[in-house]
């Protein structure tokens, strides 16, 4: 990594955020005003310091830091409960972060940049496992929609200017679609967190409070694939640092985006008996079958990814343990 480098992280209090820039500190990279190492320099900024949705501070904030490369993994996310309550919401602030940052990069002479999508941007019914050909050929899951066609906008802006701008003024701007992720910095909370974080509390507050059973929402059913997000981020690393020459044969103008998966999925029962073993639960688990299950089956091709010499290291049971150690921490420290 050049010592010439200023990195913009966008979103690095969050979680996949949070590990990219653990991944960069682990390539000699230091956050601006901490001890310096031999690597580029981290830009960050808090929500409070700089509002993405805002264009005129965003502009400000490039103007004056003109960073180099941008990681955009800044996000309104959540589960299906808040996707189903807030949809204007995620439609709203993802579409402003994205069009703001990208605009802004642009004018400000980034040339390099990577998107962070999500797997829901593919069809409900998409064939599985699911391939970067499957976007835009069927209906979306509805009950998270509207993120979905904001990470879709997101992918298309960067694909738009490099058709525009990559021959004149050297942009290469890149999208990588994360499977399910799960970790270090996860969002616990009880009713807008996702599958594993959400069970991960839930199963430890059963054992805390000796609860019988422990009720997951749907059938158990659908099938669903997860990844560390320790692994994330260091495919996010890889994808941005990849040579042109080598991006772009393995991708074209209009389908440019690199799914980023672990390679095999599991039940929601499945996770759930996992997860209750790396809490350390006793008792039994239900089923809510009232509660929507969302999409049926969701498994990402990455072979695209694999070809170009990266592989998934932290296996689900590796993972659960470390993610669980986190939210040990992570409430020790107050009220989550």
């Amino acid at each position: 990594m050049s010592n010439t480098q200023k990195i913009y992280v966008a979103g690095h209090r969050g979680m996949v955020g949070s590990a990219i820039v653990r991944t960069l500190q682990a390539m000699d990279c230091h956050v601006a005003d901490a001890p310096r190492n031999d690597g580029g320099v981290i830009i960050t900024r808090t929500h409070a310091e700089l509002d993405l949705c805002n264009q005129a501070a965003v502009n400000a904030f490039f103007a004056q830091e003109n960073p180099t490369q941008v990681y955009l993994a800044a996000a309104k996310v959540g589960g299906i409960h808040a996707n189903n309550t807030f949809p204007a919401d995620f439609i709203y602030q993802n579409l402003m972060m994205q069009a703001n940052v990208i605009e802004a990069a642009f004018r400000h002479g980034v040339q390099k940049l990577l998107f962070l999508g999500s797997s829901c941007i593919y069809p409900r019914l998409a064939p599985q496992p699911m391939r970067e050909d499957a976007l835009l050929t069927g209906p979306l899951e509805p009950t998270n929609e509207p993120y979905a066609i904001a990470k879709i906008a997101g992918i298309k802006l960067c694909e738009s200017y490099n058709r525009q701008y990559g021959a004149s003024h050297g942009v290469d701007y890149r999208s990588v679609m994360p499977t399910n992720l799960y970790g270090p910095g996860d969002n616990y909370h009880p009713e807008n967190s996702h599958v594993i974080p959400a069970l991960i509390r839930r199963f430890h507050e059963a054992k805390v409070a000796s609860a019988p059973s422990v009720a997951i929402w749907g059938s158990g059913t659908p099938k669903r694939e997860f990844l560390y997000v320790d692994d994330m981020a260091a495919a996010s690393v890889f994808v941005m640092n990849l040579d042109q020459a080598t991006y772009q044969q393995h991708t074209t103008p209009m389908q440019s985006h690199i799914n980023v998966g672990f390679g095999s999925d599991i039940t929601i029962a499945e996770v759930a008996q996992a997860i209750k073993e790396a809490v350390g639960y006793q008792g039994q688990i239900t089923f809510d079958t009232t509660k929507p299950d969302g999409a049926p089956r969701k498994l990402m091709d990455s072979t695209r990814l694999n070809a170009l010499g990266w592989q998934a290291k932290v296996n689900l049971k590796q993972g659960l343990t470390l993610a669980y150690q986190d939210f040990e921490t992570t409430q020790s420290q107050g009220p989550l």
